[in-house]
């Protein structure tokens, strides 16, 4: 084990305020998940690392997978947000781009799929996933959509949900089924292609 991974940070005296402990334990949850993976991940490690109980996180998390989740999500959570300059080709080709980097660049990429994958199996992670995770993520992506509908820029008769699964869906696949390679040129005909079809 890593010694500095695993020391325990010094704290100050007197009680933290429950918000700072759970901010704190999702902080080294994701750390500790994007440095060492799945496979290294537990609640005992969470607990030095965020200087908290097991019993504290098992208060707020019935799982190692349902904390390695939320942790995942609030890690990368400002990564996937997305930008509003009033150019929704733009914003969106920013922001698969950035989607695109996070999968293919960093531990993140591996994470996400270990953890859809024992989502498959395991109806409590999966509804986790569904509630910290996809659900917030859809909604972002929803939201500039519905925007630039309101805006003229796409067709009003355009579902915002089937476009979330063309754009987002094809680079998790491409990630997760990789016979073909995951670019940022991949990310920017995505948009380009799913826009030439639904533009106002």
């Amino acid at each position: 084990m890593n010694d500095s991974t695993d020391a325990a940070p010094r704290r100050g005296r007197g009680r933290r305020p429950s918000q700072q402990v759970r901010t704190e334990i999702l902080a080294a949850a994701g750390h500790l998940l994007l440095t060492e993976g799945m496979a290294s991940f537990t609640i005992e490690r969470v607990a030095a690392l965020a200087g908290a109980s097991k019993m504290t996180i098992y208060k707020w998390w019935p799982s190692r997978g349902a904390l390695a989740l939320e942790g995942y999500a609030a890690s990368v959570d400002r990564a996937l947000s997305v930008p509003d300059t009033g150019d929704i080709e733009h914003d969106l080709t920013t922001q698969l781009l950035t989607y695109v980097a996070l999968l293919r660049d960093t531990p993140a990429g591996r994470v996400i799929g270990q953890l859809v994958g024992a989502a498959q199996t395991d109806a409590e992670l999966a509804a986790v996933l569904h509630r910290s995770y996809s659900t917030p993520r859809r909604a972002a992506g929803l939201a500039a959509l519905h925007t630039a509908q309101e805006r003229g820029q796409i067709r009003p008769d355009a579902d915002p949900e089937v476009l979330i699964d063309q754009l987002w869906g094809a680079c998790l696949y491409r990630r997760m089924m990789p016979d073909q390679p995951l670019t940022d040129d991949f990310a920017r005909a995505l948009v380009h292609n799913l826009l030439r079809g639904v533009r106002a």
